[in-house]
C-alpha cells in the first residue's frame, strides 16, 4: 500500500483516538464505582508497563498520535492501577 505521510498520520490519529476512546468508558466506570474486583493486578500491571513503553516508542519516533494516545491512556491506567492497589487492599481489611 502506497500512502502519503499525511494519510499515514491521519490513520495513526484515528487509530489512537479509537483505542484511547474505547478505554474511557471502563476507566470512568471504575472511577465512579470504585469497583476493582474484576481487574487482574497482574494483567493491569503488564498493560500499564506496555502503555509506558508505547509512550517511549512514540516519543522516540516522533509520532504525535502514538505519543498523545499513550500519554492519555497511561494517565488513566496508572490511576486505575492505583485504585486497584488502594481499594483492593481496603476491601481485604478485616
Amino acid at each position: 500500500m502506497n500512502l502519503s505521510p499525511d494519510a499515514i498520520e491521519w490513520i495513526g490519529g484515528l487509530a489512537a483516538a479509537l483505542t484511547t476512546g474505547s478505554f474511557l468508558p471502563q476507566a470512568w466506570l471504575t472511577f465512579r464505582t470504585r469497583d476493582v474486583s474484576g481487574i487482574s493486578l497482574g494483567m493491569y500491571s503488564c498493560f500499564t508497563a506496555g502503555v509506558a513503553l508505547w509512550l517511549v516508542y512514540g516519543l522516540s519516533i516522533g509520532s504525535l498520535p502514538v505519543t498523545v494516545a499513550n500519554c492519555i491512556t497511561l494517565t488513566l491506567a496508572v490511576a486505575i492501577l492505583g485504585m486497584k492497589l488502594w481499594f483492593g487492599r481496603r476491601s481485604k481489611a478485616p
